[in-house]
C-alpha cells in the first residue's frame, strides 16, 4: 500500500543528488551529527526572518534548511557511519526545526492580532507532528519498519514543507499585511493577499496532515489484522 504523493523512486534520486554535496561536507571535517544541527540552525534563522515579517528571504532560507536536511543522512551513508544516535538526532531536530517554523509564523500574525491565522499555524504544527508521531510509534512496534511508512498518507514532510514555502514566500511577494487608517481610534493591520494565500497553505497543511495520520492509523490497523491470522 503506498498512497503518498512523493514516490520511492524520487527520494531515492534525491538521496543520490545529495551524495557528492554531503561528500564534500565530509571532506571539510563536518560530521552527519553537524550537519543535523547546522540544519537546525538554518531552520531557527528561517523562523526568526518569518517572525519578524521578512517573508521572502525567510521562505528562501526555509527551502534551503528542507534541501540541506537531506545531507545529513547522505553522508552518514555515503562513509558507512550511520548510528542510532544519529537516526534519533536527525528525527528530533527535524521535528523541532519544523516546529520553530510555524512558532514563527504563528508569532508574526499574532503581532497584527490575527488571531485566527494564528490558529491555523498551530493547527498545522500539531497535525504535522501527528504524522511523524505515528510513524515513530508505529515503527517501534514493529510495523512497516525501515523508510515504508513514510510511503503512506497524502502528506509526508516533503509535501508540507513545499506547501508552508509557497505560502511563506506568496507572503513575501504578495505582502502580509496592510496597514490601513481609522479616523477615530487605531485600526487593526488587515490580511493582503499574500497574508490569505498563507493561512490558506495553513488550512491545507492541517487538513493534508491529518488525512495522512488517519491513512497511517489504518494501515497499521490492517498490518495487524493481518499478523493476527498469520499467527
Amino acid at each position: 500500500m503506498r498512497t503518498s504523493v512523493v514516490p520511492p523512486t524520487f527520494r531515492a534520486r534525491a538521496r543520490g543528488a545529495a551524495e557528492p554535496v554531503a561528500k564534500m561536507f565530509g571532506r571539510l571535517g563536518l560530521t552527519p551529527n553537524a550537519l543535523t544541527l547546522i540544519g537546525f540552525g538554518i531552520a531557527c534563522v528561517g523562523a526568526l526572518l518569518v517572525a519578524t515579517e521578512q517573508w521572502l528571504i525567510g521562505g528562501l532560507v526555509i527551502a534551503f534548511g528542507a534541501i540541506f536536511d537531506m545531507f545529513d543522512g547522505a553522508l552518514a551513508r555515503a562513509t558507512n557511519r550511520t548510528s542510532r544516535l544519529g537516526a534519533f538526532l536527525d528525527s528530533t531536530f527535524d521535528r523541532a526545526g519544523e516546529a520553530v517554523v510555524y512558532l514563527g509564523v504563528a508569532f508574526a500574525y499574532l503581532r497584527h492580532d490575527a488571531t485566527f491565522p494564528a490558529l491555523l499555524a498551530a493547527a498545522a504544527l500539531a497535525a504535522s507532528f501527528m504524522v511523524s508521531y505515528v510513524r515513530a510509534k508505529s515503527e517501534s512496534l514493529g510495523f512497516t519498519p525501515g523508510t515504508g511508512m513514510a510511503n503512506i498518507g497524502l502528506a509526508p514532510r516533503e509535501v508540507r514543507m513545499v506547501i508552508l514555502v509557497l505560502g511563506v514566500l506568496a507572503a513575501g511577494v504578495l505582502g502580509g499585511f496592510q496597514t490601513i487608517y481609522c479616523i477615530v481610534g487605531p485600526c487593526p493591520p488587515l490580511l493582503t493577499t499574500g497574508g490569505q494565500v498563507l493561512s490558506v497553505a495553513l488550512g491545507l497543511i492541517t487538513l493534508l496532515a491529518t488525512v495522512t495520520t488517519i491513512q497511517r492509523i489504518y494501515h497499521v490497523y490492517r498490518q495487524s489484522k493481518t499478523q493476527e491470522v498469520n499467527d
